[in-house]
């Protein structure tokens, strides 16, 4: 085996190696309500989700691969040493905001590694501005449908139970809220792999191991999948109490709302091939199912970090990858 080819197996290792650890660090996306509304346990929790993550590889499309893969940057200046330097730029970013307990996007991450690396080798004309616009569009978008729709959903349950026992209600949102976590952990797996799977392919179309056609490869589809759900499983729980316990208390009736309304938002968004942030969603729907019975019941300070957060994801990451990639081009 050729040192090229070696060198481009090594890439896609840390591509799926990003995807493990997008799962490890949004496995509070996927657990954090319905850990918090204790329906399950930690470890109940993580193994329902990550068997959905994977799941979600059969049926659900590659229209977000096909929109990280040719939509972000301009596919003609892709090498290897552009690809590797956006998964550090990625990495970095997440392994720096996990270890502070932070959620932030890790697909952002991965957009902003792009973009760096691209602007470091080829200027801003390698970026696709279009493309970035309606990605960076969806940080404000993504939160704002997931309060709207939770929030929305909430009020319709307050209306619905509101001459039923508090126990009556939490015993019917417990058996719910399995059904809710289950589908926003397929909305999370297909919408957030489907970004590993584009790079892998992008990777191999660029460098000519994949044909005439861009496309996703059966194999990259499975291996994407199996890796974040594997992170799900190890579950990245500094994330999981920010989310479950730091933005407000939830109970059952509030995770199936925000589950429900948020996998809702994600699955439209993947379907149209949209690269939305899982985190951002979730994030609005717990916030939103928060406010509604009182404002002070949301902590407005953890919400306000998460949010300066989200808005430094695409630069600082692109800042990593674009200094990786003039290191990484000397060799």
């Amino acid at each position: 085996m050729d040192s090229g080819l070696l060198f481009i197996g090594f890439i896609v290792a840390v591509a799926l190696l990003f995807d493990f650890f997008n799962g490890f660090h949004d496995a509070a996306n996927s657990v954090a309500t319905v850990v918090s509304t204790r329906v399950l346990s930690p470890g109940q929790a993580v193994v329902w989700a990550a068997f959905f993550n994977f799941v979600a590889a059969f049926g659900l499309g590659v229209h977000v691969a096909n929109t990280i893969g040719k939509g972000v940057i301009e596919t003609a200046i892709i090498d290897e040493r552009l690809i590797l330097s956006a998964l550090i730029g990625a990495i970095v970013w997440d392994v720096i905001t996990w270890r502070y307990g932070l959620p932030t996007s890790s697909s952002h991450a991965l957009i902003g590694g792009l973009v760096g690396a691209a602007i470091a080798k080829a200027g801003t004309d390698a970026v696709i501005g279009a493309g970035l616009r309606n990605i960076s569009a969806f940080i404000v978008i993504s939160p704002m449908v997931g309060f709207i729709a939770a929030t929305l959903l909430a009020l319709a349950i307050l209306h619905i139970y509101s001459r039923q026992a508090p126990s009556t209600v939490q015993g019917v949102f417990r058996r719910l809220q399995l059904l809710s976590a289950a589908v926003y952990s397929l909305g999370h797996g297909t919408n957030d792999a489907q970004k590993t799977m584009g790079v892998i392919a992008i990777l191999l179309f660029s460098t000519g191991h994949m044909g005439g056609e861009f496309h996703v490869p059966i194999w990259v589809i499975l291996s994407a999948h199996a890796s974040i759900a594997l992170g799900t499983l190890f579950g990245g729980w500094r994330i999981v109490r920010t989310m479950g316990l730091g933005i407000t208390k939830l109970e059952p009736q509030d995770g199936f709302a925000a589950e429900a309304a948020s996998a809702a938002a994600i699955l439209f968004a993947t379907q149209v091939g949209i690269p939305v942030s899982t985190t951002h969603t979730i994030a609005g729907g717990i916030i939103g199912v928060g406010s509604i019975k009182r404002l002070s019941a949301v902590r407005w300070g953890v919400a306000i970090n998460m949010v300066i957060v989200w808005i430094l994801t695409i630069p600082a990451s692109g800042l990593v990858a674009g200094l990786a990639y003039l290191v990484a081009r000397e060799f």
